[in-house]
This record gives structure tokens, sequence and C-alpha cells, in this order.
């Protein structure tokens, strides 16, 4: 599916009315990569944000040069006065500003196992798409096998466990939101990937529904679509990296994506 751009100019006084709006402002480029789970926490907690996306190498040099990426590397957000990078330092502290990381340290420490759990189910997902075509088949069962086997199994249990309808306590976390991500996500793979999972699929439902998170899912918001080749075609130019070799990719992949 191919989606409309609406691209900010990098100039000075763009830059300046960006961040008198009050709103995060995030700077990627046009695709999910790390940058959609920063996304999707925002919009679940109803918060508006901006995005300044780049298009080719050039653009992303230029952000570089700009002295405000700490590494060097993206996903980077504008907000409360800083630049945060490090896609898990911005989305805890996304989580802690507007009640989404638990009550105590036992909830955060639930949260984060859960939070690792979906980020390594997530990255076998996003990485998929630079398979070589010889290794596409074998690579799409792999992760759905994991999927069924490793990473499901462990959610169910939790939700079945917990039976206050979330993850973690008696309301909604980072870890929920991850989670109905990731399912979406591994949906894209195979429709029926939680057929052995009732749990995880009224938790679907359930979560789909909260307000803030049914906008997110709607035509039209910023939720990005999956990879097509020219977009896929477009992130490999920006961040130099190499089709095929899919675990490698997964493992050393390098940290700006």
């Amino acid at each position: 599916m191919k989606q409309t751009r609406s691209k900010i100019a990098f100039t000075p006084e763009s830059q300046e009315s960006l961040s008198m709006t009050g709103k995060p402002v995030l700077h990627y480029l046009n695709g999910r990569g790390r940058m959609e789970s920063i996304r999707w926490l925002l919009a679940a907690a109803g918060v508006e944000f901006e995005e300044k996306l780049f298009e080719n190498r050039e653009e992303f040099e230029k952000l570089i040069q700009g002295g405000t990426l700490m590494y060097g590397q993206v996903p980077m957000v504008e907000m409360d006065g800083m630049n945060l990078v490090q896609t898990r330092a911005i989305l805890r502290y996304i989580a802690a500003k507007y009640g989404l990381y638990g009550r105590n340290l036992e909830e955060q420490a639930w949260i984060d196992m859960y939070v690792e759990g979906l980020r390594d189910l997530s990255d076998m997902i996003m990485f998929l798409p630079l398979s070589l075509p010889e290794e596409k088949e074998m690579n799409h069962d792999y992760v759905l096998h994991r999927a069924m086997t490793r990473f499901f199994p462990v959610y169910e249990k939790a939700l079945r466990d917990n039976k206050q309808h979330y993850l973690v306590g008696n309301r909604l976390s980072w870890a929920d939101v991850q989670l109905l991500e990731v399912i979406l996500m591994a949906e894209e793979c195979k429709a029926s990937v939680l057929s052995g999972f009732p749990h995880l699929q009224d938790f679907k439902v359930r979560t789909s529904q909260i307000p803030t998170i049914n906008r997110f899912l709607q035509p039209g918001s910023q939720r990005k679509p999956p990879l097509d080749a020219e977009s896929l075609g477009i992130a490999k130019d920006i961040f130099k990296f190499e089709q095929g070799m899919f675990l490698k990719n997964m493992s050393t992949v390098v940290a700006e994506y």
C-alpha cells in the first residue's frame, strides 16, 4: 500500500514552528521501523505529535550534522525540551510520563520483561522484508513458529493468570500497547496466527476498542503501513543495510534503523 507523504522541509523556520506547537516532534523516515512503537505509545496516551520525515540519505545526514543526535542515530523525539534518542529510553520516558509504566517497581519489572520479549518478536517480523527471494518462505515460517511456540504462549498465560484484562496490574500499560502492535504485525504475516490463543483474541478485540487506540487504527492516522518495495528501497538507501542474511540482520543491523 502506497502512503501519501506529507513532507516537512528541513529549514530553521519549520524547526522553530514545530517546536512552538508544544507537541512532540518525531524525526525518522516515512515508515515503521523503530519509530512505530513510539507512535503507538503516544497515540495510546492520547498525545498528538508532529513528524519530520526524511526521504533520502542526504536529508538524514543533514540531521546528523545538526548535532541533535547523540549517537548519530534515529529515532529521535523532540519532547519536553529534550532531544530523546534510543528507542527503549524514549518509550520508557513516554510510558512513565503518561501513566503507562505501572504503579510500582514490581509492575515496572514485569512490564519491562514483557516488552523485551515483544521487542525480540517485532524485530523478527520487521526484518522479514529483507529476506532474499529464496529465503522468504523459510524465514516467514520460522518467525511464525517462534511467535506461536515461544512468545504468544507467554502472553496468553499472563492474561489468563492476571484476570484483569491487562498483562500487568489492573490498567493499561506500555506492555499492552506493544502487545497489540505486535499481534497486528503477526497477523499481517498470517491472519489466523491467534487461532490457538483465546485470551489473546479477546485482548486484541478489547484493546482495539480503547478510544485513543481505535483512532490510531483508523485510515488516515499517523500509523504507517507495512513496507512495500518502494519504501524498502528508500530505507535501504538511507540506512545502508543489506538484503538477505535475515538472522544476521536481526542481530547486527545498525542501531540507527
